[in-house]
């Protein structure tokens, strides 16, 4: 069993996006996951709920509580944290996870916001004990601001692992209760190459 935590204490970034996203690939595949929501604002688990019975199953959990707790048969947990998390929190959660991904956003806000977050991960070392990799969402490319992300994000000594494209198709996924890989290849196709890395990081390069 794999354990991925979407994490950063800033809300609106994005965590929900890529939690939900990225279930739905394991599911797409027919890979037994389940989806933790430990935000008491339930957004992941509200985007399960309007999920056809047509796509791949997902075993949702409301973690908001603390319940961590999975079928046996789950080979891959994506876990939704929320946002204003404390350090003691953090701690517990970097216990539970495999690998923990950070989506930051292209805004002078956001990257001041994430850089005091990881700065205090490098600070402790049981949260530098997890295998932690940064994600440039919403990334308009061939912009000044993506361009001090960029730069931003590869000053520090957390890999940048993805850019994920700022789109529409995020949105239409989401209102469906669907992942971009489970919409028309033709809408999707330069989303999904955007992503290839994040999974390749992810699972280590290895087939599931």
């Amino acid at each position: 069993m794999k354990k991925i935590l979407v994490v950063n204490p800033k809300g609106g970034c994005g965590k929900t996006t890529i939690t939900t996203n990225l279930a739905s690939y394991y599911a797409l595949w027919e890979v037994p996951v389940a989806l933790i929501d430990l935000d008491p604002q339930q957004s992941s688990l509200e985007w399960l709920n309007q999920r056809g019975k047509h796509l791949g199953p997902i075993h949702g959990i409301d973690g908001s509580r603390g319940k961590l707790s999975v079928p046996n048969e789950v080979q891959r947990v994506v876990m939704d944290a929320p946002a204003r998390t404390t350090t003691a929190q953090l701690r517990k959660l970097f216990e539970n996870a495999d690998e923990v991904l950070i989506p930051v956003l292209p805004s002078p806000i956001d990257i001041r916001a994430a850089g005091r977050f990881i700065g205090e991960l490098l600070l402790d070392k049981t949260l530098r004990k997890s295998r932690v990799g940064l994600v440039a969402n919403r990334a308009r490319e061939n912009t000044l601001i993506y361009s001090n992300l960029e730069a931003f994000l590869n000053k520090l000594k957390i890999p940048m692992v993805a850019h994920l494209r700022d789109t529409q198709n995020y949105i239409r996924a989401a209102d469906s209760g669907q992942g971009i890989f489970e919409m028309a290849p033709y809408l999707v196709d330069k989303d999904m190459d955007t992503w290839k890395p994040l999974i390749k990081w992810i699972e280590n390069d290895q087939k599931l």
